[in-house]
């Protein structure tokens, strides 16, 4: 995945900017984005502090890591069921 040239902070900074009172297109003039993707910031990151941002992050992590540990569980059980089939 694509690494972000914005924190979650500055994120959260320019959508305090653009609550102020700043228009989207200035906004997105000074931060060189483009309006697609101050939307996208806008509907995932509007209304947060940065402290659940953080939070935020982390669910999105460890939602990974279980995504991943029962992917490998049901690849473990397919494994088994298909050396048992083999053996009967």
């Amino acid at each position: 995945m694509k690494r972000s040239r914005f924190t979650q902070e500055q994120v959260i900074g320019v959508l305090k900017e653009h609550q102020a009172g700043a228009t989207a297109a200035d906004l997105c003039r000074k931060h060189g984005i483009s309006d697609a993707t101050f939307y996208t910031w806008r509907s995932k990151y509007g209304g947060m502090d940065v402290s659940d941002a953080r939070k935020l992050k982390g669910l999105e992590e460890e939602n990974a890591k279980l995504k991943r540990l029962l992917a490998e569980h049901m690849l473990d059980v397919a494994t088994l069921k298909e050396m048992l089939a083999k053996n009967f």
